[in-house]
C-alpha cells in the first residue's frame, strides 16, 4: 500500500493527492478511506475542504509532501486519524484526544439526545449533571452545552484521564460550571445530581483481543475492558444510582450492541422507572435511560 505514495510528491496536485491516500487506505482495508484521506491531507496543509474543492490542481508543495506522507503511513499502521491530528470533533466541540482517553465516538452523543429527549422541559434549570468515567470530558461538556444553566462534575479514576478532560471543559469556556475529580465511583460524590450519565468499559474481557487495531492499540484498557460478561461497570454503576440521583433525576448510559436488555433490567431492579433503550443512528440500542422512581 504504501507503494501507492510513492507518487506523492511537491509538484502532486491537490487532486491526485486524495486519490493516491485514498487508493491507499483503501487497498489496506481501511474504512471511509475517502474521508481520512481528506481529513489528513487538509490537516497536513493547513486548508479547509473548501480550499481543496476550490483550488484541487495547485501542488502541495514539499512541506506538506513530507507531513502527509508522515501522518499517511500512521494511518496504514491503523492509528486513528483522531489519534493522529489530537482532536476528535463530538457534539459542537473539537475535543483534545491523547493515548490516556477514549476516542470519543459519534454514537456517544446518543446519550446527550436522549438527556435532551427526557430532560428538555428543565433546559433551562440549574441543573446538576454528573459524568461517571468522564475520560476525555466529551460527555460532560456537550450537556453542559446543551443545558446552558447546568453545572457538572466529571469522574475519572485516571489522573491522566482527567487533565485531558479538564484542558477540553477549558476548550470549550466551561470553567466556570464544569469540574473534574479523580476517583473511585464509590468516593463521597456530592449530590444528589438531576442527570448521571457513563459511557463505561463494555467490551467482555475474552472479546478484547478481537477488537479492530484501531481501538484494541490506541484505547486505553481501563475504558475498553467491562469484566467477563461487559456487564462489570454496570453493576456497578446501578448500586449507586439510587443514592445519587435526585428526584425526577434520570440516569442515562451508554451500552454496547446487545447489552440493552441486561442494563434495562438492572436500573429496573434497583427502583427506576420507565426504563428504555434509545437507538442510535444506525439502529443498535446504544443508551438506555431511567427515571428515578418517586419514593
Amino acid at each position: 500500500m504504501e507503494s501507492l505514495l510513492d507518487g506523492l510528491t511537491p509538484e502532486t496536485t491537490r487532486r491526485q493527492a486524495m486519490r493516491l491516500l485514498a487508493d491507499a487506505f483503501t487497498q489496506a482495508g481501511i474504512e471511509d478511506a475517502s474521508i481520512d484521506a481528506r481529513l489528513l491531507l487538509c490537516a497536513a496543509a493547513g486548508f479547509d475542504h473548501v480550499a481543496l474543492i476550490r483550488d484541487p490542481d495547485l501542488p502541495i508543495e514539499e512541506e506538506t509532501a513530507e507531513l502527509v506522507l508522515a501522518m499517511a503511513k500512521r494511518r496504514l499502521a491503523r492509528e486513528p486519524v483522531s489519534r493522529i491530528l489530537g482532536q476528535r470533533s463530538f457534539w459542537s466541540f473539537d475535543l483534545l484526544v491523547t493515548p490516556a482517553v477514549l476516542d470519543p465516538r459519534p454514537d456517544t452523543e446518543t446519550v446527550v439526545d436522549g438527556a435532551l429527549e427526557v430532560m428538555g422541559e428543565r433546559q433551562g434549570e440549574a441543573l446538576c449533571v454528573l459524568d461517571l468515567g468522564t475520560g476525555s470530558g466529551a460527555l460532560l461538556c456537550a450537556l453542559l452545552d446543551v443545558f446552558p444553566q447546568a453545572r457538572g462534575l466529571g469522574v475519572d479514576l485516571s489522573k491522566d484521564a482527567c487533565a485531558v478532560a479538564r484542558e477540553n471543559i477549558a476548550r470549550c469556556e466551561l470553567n466556570q460550571r464544569g469540574q473534574v475529580r479523580q476517583g473511585s465511583w464509590e468516593a463521597g460524590l456530592p449530590g444528589p445530581y438531576d442527570l448521571v450519565v457513563s459511557n463505561p468499559p463494555y467490551i467482555e474481557t475474552g472479546a478484547l483481543a478481537g477488537l479492530d487495531p484501531e481501538v484494541r492499540l490506541h484505547d486505553p484498557m481501563l475504558a475498553l475492558d467491562g469484566g467477563p460478561d461487559g456487564l462489570t461497570a454496570y453493576r456497578d454503576i446501578a448500586a449507586l444510582l439510587p443514592a445519587l440521583v435526585a428526584p425526577r433525576g434520570y440516569a442515562i448510559l451508554e451500552v454496547g450492541q446487545g447489552q440493552a436488555p441486561a442494563v434495562v433490567d438492572l436500573l429496573t431492579h434497583h427502583g427506576f422507572a420507565d426504563v428504555r433503550a434509545k437507538q442510535d443512528l444506525a439502529g443498535v440500542e446504544r443508551a438506555v435511560m431511567g427515571r428515578k422512581a418517586e419514593a
